[in-house]
């Protein structure tokens, strides 16, 4: 597909009214029992860098040509991100039954000394709501040496409460995380990965529409039997080759519970940058 990133400009400016009217002419997709979500909510947090290349995702032209061919592939379910991504998708015509998924919380900015204040600074549940779109997506980093936590977990536990009394997905991405020589990081190991699922489980007042996000560790076994909440892998921005990145994505898919995949960097950002066959072999392993 072509994009005419002047003709998007002119829209917002003229007739911004556009983006509602797409919203309410799309026809959606109920989510499945199996789900691969291509992941485009990290510029909002400040982290445009994929594949050792820092400003990767810069390019928004790029980065929605990338996303159109990843949504355009046949096992692709949906996509998740913020909305200015999503209102530029709709107006292009690329979220047509696809299930979207909205980012709710990106104020915990990447090097920032306020990382861990993962406060809600985009979607939330009314809108999500409003715009017929499947669900919203929070990070939940738990840190137990920053107070900003506590915040945290308060809102997203209204935020879940909120979603499911609309129905929708409530996808919680869970770390414990640590302040180390001056950064915030995630600790991945598969007890802290247990962990962080038990704690955010209990988040709102109900789990019935509560998925879980989480990283591919070692003993993802241990990860799968602690929860019976649908769990969804996410991809990050892996360092390794993408045949041993699949190949760890394949096995934590055979394990009970894990229902799919969640991956933006990986898939639109391959080693040899064909995006379409990277889509198509994730596609397969979650629903071949």
């Amino acid at each position: 597909m072509s994009i005419d990133l002047d003709q998007l400009r002119e829209i917002r400016i003229e007739d911004p009214g556009a983006i509602a009217r797409a919203a309410a002419d799309r026809s959606g997709r109920v989510p499945g029992s199996r789900l691969l979500l291509i992941a485009a909510d990290h510029p909002a947090r400040g982290s445009l860098g994929a594949r050792g290349r820092p400003a990767a995702m810069a390019d928004r032209v790029d980065l929605l040509k990338r996303l159109i061919t990843a949504l355009g592939r046949s096992g692709v379910d949906g996509v998740l991100a913020t909305a200015d991504v999503l209102e530029d998708l709709l107006l292009l015509g690329a979220l047509e039954d696809r299930v979207v998924v909205g980012s709710m919380n990106r104020g915990g900015l990447v090097g920032s000394s306020f990382e861990f204040d993962d406060r809600f600074t985009a979607c939330d549940a009314t809108t999500l709501a409003a715009m017929g779109f499947e669900g919203g997506k929070m990070l939940v980093r738990i840190a137990f040496d920053d107070p900003a936590t506590a915040r945290t977990l308060e809102q997203a536990g209204h935020a879940v409460s909120e979603l499911a009394e609309r129905g929708l997905i409530a996808m919680l991405e869970p770390f414990i995380s640590q302040w180390k020589d001056g950064r915030a990081s995630n600790i991945l190991t598969a007890e802290a990965v247990v962990k962080s699922a038990a704690i955010a489980a209990g988040l709102g007042v109900t789990s019935r529409h509560t998925w879980l996000k989480l990283p591919v560790v070692d003993d993802m076994e241990a990860v799968a039997r602690s929860t019976t909440l649908p769990i969804l892998l996410l991809g990050g921005d892996p360092t390794g080759r993408d045949d041993e990145v699949y190949e760890r994505w394949r096995k934590a898919l055979s394990l009970p519970g894990v229902r799919g995949l969640v991956v933006g960097r990986a898939l639109l950002y391959p080693d040899d940058d064909d995006v379409a066959s990277a889509v198509d072999l994730a596609a397969d392993m979650v629903h071949g």
